[in-house]
């Protein structure tokens, strides 16, 4: 099984290496690693040409500009070889070096998504949380009322049965992917570990309030709006004690 690992950047010099160096580290090889550019300026493209010849042919990357961080995904998508999908982006880091070793050998000729936990970190590498404690050991559509329950830096999915996503949303594109990998996937395979270190600079009140409208659009079209309402409603309630990132 080979893993195509993802990494979309945009002037993330400060970030992108600690990303690229999770990667190398993995002791299993059997994955293609993808850099998906924006045209930055910074000195991120400086990086990658520094690191790129201890991948060992494993590394492709182009710079170019993009419409939004969806769109680029989905050029990864299209440059993808693998038999999985996993997007780590610019700070986010694969968890430790045996992880990719853990995720090839739990996954199946009939599995279609391998899953685990995500550690929250900042900017200086320390955990804050775990995303997501409600994160299912038995993944399956309806969970989705709850919100994204498994972080997008923490599922792989079958690359046969991924769909792009849909760049009319720009904060919860990854929300509505995640629902339809679910829907379309044959069998879940839950690692009860952590997959990657998720960096989070947290999220202003403004983005906060459009991925509410976003998140109600796409779970509205997904589960009807009667089950939308009453999900958003348990969600009001939760508000209060939950993690703010």
């Amino acid at each position: 099984m080979k893993v195509s690992i993802i990494t979309i950047t945009y002037n993330a010099a400060k970030w992108l290496e600690r990303t690229m160096q999770s990667v190398l580290a993995q002791s299993c090889k059997d994955y293609e690693y993808i850099i998906v550019d924006g045209g930055s300026k910074d000195g991120t493209i400086d990086i990658v040409k520094r690191l790129e010849s201890l991948f060992e042919g494993r590394l492709s990357w182009k710079s170019e500009p993009d419409k939004g961080l969806y769109d680029a995904m989905n050029k990864g998508i299209a440059r993808a070889k693998g038999d999985f999908l996993w997007f780590v982006n610019a700070g986010d880091e694969i968890y430790a070096p045996d992880t990719l070793a853990h995720v090839v050998a739990a996954a199946t000729d009939d599995t279609d998504i391998v899953y685990g936990k995500a550690c929250i970190v900042n900017a200086e590498g320390v955990k804050v949380s775990e995303h997501h404690k409600v994160t299912p050991p038995d993944l399956q559509r309806k969970h989705f009322l709850n919100g994204l329950v498994v972080s997008h830096q923490a599922i792989l999915v079958r690359r046969s049965i991924a769909a792009n996503y849909d760049t009319n949303y720009r904060i919860c594109a990854d929300y509505d992917w995640c629902v339809r990998a679910v829907t379309a996937s044959r069998k879940n395979v839950y690692l009860d570990e952590y997959l990657c270190k998720f960096l989070t600079e947290g999220v202003s009140a403004k983005q906060r309030k459009r991925a509410w409208k976003e998140r109600f659009h796409i779970m509205r079209n997904h589960f009807g709006l009667l089950q939308t309402l009453w999900a958003h409603f348990l969600i009001v309630l939760r508000y209060p004690f939950s993690i703010k990132y």
